[in-house]
């Protein structure tokens, strides 16, 4: 590829995820909702665009490292005074509970309506794990449905991620390499994996604590620190072990948005508007690699799965997990109306999918396409409905009232009920 293709390809890139970022605010629309076509739709004019051909193999690493600074960004978001009572509990099932019942009905509907095979489907139950903060968050600033039903989709946005990303990485390595599943070796590598993360996240929380805290780091100088932290650590986990990067950018954000240590709010800004390009720039890039030959063949079938997801998986989930708590009717129907999947789906299905179609698994080739349209179909379907919803539902809230609720405390914890988590 010639420098004046790879100049043109990054220039329009940049163009394009910062103009449908002004687009979409002035539209009140979730930015991905115009991000992802624009960008497929534009590859098909500038093939150049495509990121894997000006990229190649360092693509999907650069992916990792951007996704851990998203997920370091909705870390900051989690704060654990606000998560408490039956809120806490539900979260814990979201993540238990509906992590297994995700996986495990989205990999049968790939099964039954995509005619995946049997090792496929299963990776892509794996990836339609996972929701993200990219686009869980714009749809409940709009919607507003109060305190506690945002808090536990919050959480469930943020922490549900690594946990799919590091799933798909296990069905990954145990296909490419042959390993025998089922025998408890892929708990023992989950719990190692959760291990990493851990521990780089702690270390970056202690780099983080001595140049913010002791240096006295503000301002772009701080968020230059903040973003090398992040980076350098998330890299060292994953070249450690596969996408533990991930759980050490939210333990390092979580952190720092709960230690009394930490003083960020007044560098929060320029951060933001580094994660905010990073992910117009993600979007673009992953919409650009889907070839709209492999789409056609599956938009049929990927809406059947669409429909499948939202009207019989979440539903269940919420079912499941928000059983006998505090949580009204209400509130638990407007939990079980809400996943849209985001940036790490679409970057697990693109990390894992054409490797996978090249070791002749049958229907790999069809994961990302159809992640693809899960992530557009989700995403318009729950951003165009979320306001109207909850406004049925009679959970909608003013910006005042709102801003009251968070600052009333939550209910008390009680003792669970025998057997629950």
């Amino acid at each position: 590829m010639s420098t004046n293709s790879i100049f043109i390809s990054f220039g329009v890139t940049v163009l394009l995820a910062v103009g449908c970022q002004i687009v979409a605010s002035k539209w009140r629309i979730p930015a991905i909702v115009l991000l992802l076509p624009v960008g497929f739709f534009a590859a098909r004019l500038i093939g150049s665009l495509d990121p894997e051909k000006t990229l190649g193999a360092a693509f999907s690493p650069l992916v990792s490292l951007a996704v851990a600074l998203i997920l370091f960004d909705g870390g900051l978001e989690l704060d654990l005074r606000e998560l408490e009572g039956h809120s806490q509990r539900v979260v814990r099932r979201l993540l238990g509970y509906g992590s297994l019942i995700t996986w495990a009905g989205a990999g049968l509907l790939g099964w039954l309506v995509l005619g995946l095979s049997g090792w496929a489907a299963v990776m892509l139950g794996a990836i339609l794990i996972v929701s993200g903060p990219t686009v869980v968050t714009p749809i409940l600033q709009a919607a507003r449905p109060g305190r506690r039903v945002s808090l536990i989709l919050e959480w469930e946005g943020v922490t549900i991620d690594p946990i799919g990303a590091i799933i798909g990485a296990l069905v990954f390595q145990g296909l490419v390499n042959h390993v025998q599943l089922g025998r408890g070796e892929e708990l023992l590598a989950f719990l190692r994996s959760l291990g990493v993360g851990a521990l780089g996240g702690m270390c970056g929380t202690i780099v983080l604590w001595f140049l913010l805290t002791k240096v006295h780091l503000r301002g772009v100088l701080a968020t230059q620190s903040i973003v090398a932290t992040v980076v350098g650590v998330a890299a060292l986990c994953d070249a450690w072990r596969d996408d533990t990067g991930l759980i050490a950018a939210i333990v390092m954000g979580v952190a720092v948005a709960n230690l009394p240590q930490f003083e960020v709010p007044e560098d929060r800004q320029f951060f933001k508007t580094v994660v905010q390009l990073v992910v117009g720039l993600l979007f673009i890039s992953i919409s650009a690699t889907v070839a709209s030959s492999k789409l056609d063949p599956v938009l049929g079938a990927t809406a059947v799965l669409v429909a499948g997801l939202v009207l019989v998986v979440r539903p269940l989930v919420a079912f499941c997990s928000t059983a006998r708590t505090t949580l009204s009717t209400r509130e638990r129907a407007f939990v079980g109306w809400m996943d849209p999947r985001g940036i790490v789906a679409a970057s697990t299905a693109a990390t894992f999918g054409p490797p996978l179609a090249s070791a002749g698994i049958r229907g790999a080739d069809k994961i990302l396409p159809v992640t693809f349209l899960v992530i557009v179909g989700t995403v318009a379907l729950y951003g165009l409905t979320a306001v109207p919803v909850a406004r049925m539902l009679g959970l909608e809230q003013t910006v005042e009232e709102q801003q009251t609720e968070r600052e009333l405390p939550d209910e008390p914890e009680e003792a669970p009920p025998r057997g629950d988590l």
